[in-house]
């Protein structure tokens, strides 16, 4: 892996010189397209893909990955042209033949929400986890925060040690916006997430500056967003469930079991971090269409 992101981190300083010197851009504008170059870059080095090896296909993946966490696709479109321009480069300077993001189209949302996944789901998921394997460990307990709190996976991966709670059983969760929240986190969640610190996070060796993590990979860094989507949809699969899940998978089930189990809308928004109610109400229609299938299943009068 060392070698193909040292591959990638050269073509990167390649494009910022080509965007800075030949098309003349403004820092802004250089800063915004190496971002999202980025976003390519993280994915690609995680599979162990060199720039030159980059296929449609990849990149069709990175989109869905990008779509199923809700970027807007306004942002998704700015990062294909990014895309677009990097590779173009790498075709100029003879590192490549073809631009692979030529081709590439924006995915379509889905208009239906994700699977809601039932403890019995989350159950057959962990199961797939070998605790004896340090990172297997960690994923498990992975697993149960993002179900057990509700949190988004950025949040998640950017959870740092000191937002961390014990005593009040509460995380200190920094959301969209840089807005803070605190969510409860319950014993179990808890107490998984404490022996991860003390019995696996203690005996990795972790890089300067990623200290205040809480999740860290085998190379001593915070984990990625698309390491989590990845580590979950091989265990999704593992599991023999099928059902398209990725991590907004489990904060959507973790509000559908608040909410159909009678918990106030205003309190799961809060937990949530949704800006509006409105955006909570969802999962009272998601009720209100469970209770109907439940008539429907069983009252008479509906099989006539």
């Amino acid at each position: 892996m060392k070698n193909v992101e040292q591959t990638w981190r050269r073509y990167r300083r390649d494009f910022e010189t080509y965007l800075r010197l030949e098309k003349g851009l403004a820092d802004n504008s250089v800063a915004a397209y190496l971002r999202d170059v980025g976003h390519m870059e993280r994915f690609m080095v995680e599979q162990e893909i060199e720039p030159e090896d980059v296929s449609l296909d990849t990149l069709q993946q990175l989109l869905r990955q990008l779509n199923d966490t809700g970027i807007a696709q306004s942002s998704q479109r700015r990062m294909i042209a990014g895309w677009r321009l990097f590779f173009k480069h790498l075709v100029v300077e003879d590192a490549m033949k073809d631009s692979p993001a030529e081709m590439l189209d924006l995915p379509i949302r889905p208009n239906h929400l994700p699977d809601v996944l039932s403890d019995e789901d989350i159950t057959k998921i962990q199961s797939t986890f070998d605790l004896s394997l340090p990172d297997q460990y960690r994923n498990n307990v992975i697993i149960e925060v993002l179900y057990g709190c509700g949190l988004r996976v950025s949040e998640l991966v950017n959870l740092k040690m000191s937002n961390i709670y014990a005593d009040e059983q509460v995380l200190q969760i920094i959301g969209k916006g840089n807005k803070e929240r605190w969510v409860p986190i319950n014993p179990h969640a808890l107490d998984m997430l404490e022996m991860y610190i003390h019995n696996v996070r203690s005996h990795y060796d972790i890089k300067s500056g990623e200290e205040k993590f809480v999740f860290i990979n085998r190379l001593g860094r915070h984990l990625s967003r698309n390491y989590v989507f990845m580590f979950l949809k091989q265990a999704v699969e593992n599991a023999g469930l099928n059902k398209h899940v990725s991590p907004h998978s489990l904060r959507h089930s973790f509000a559908t079991e608040l909410v159909e189990n009678g918990a106030d809308l205003r309190a799961v928004q809060e937990m949530l971090g949704h800006e509006s109610i409105s955006t909570t109400e969802i999962y009272t229609h998601l009720t209100r269409d469970a209770l109907r299938n439940t008539i429907a299943a069983y009252h008479p009068h509906y099989k006539k």
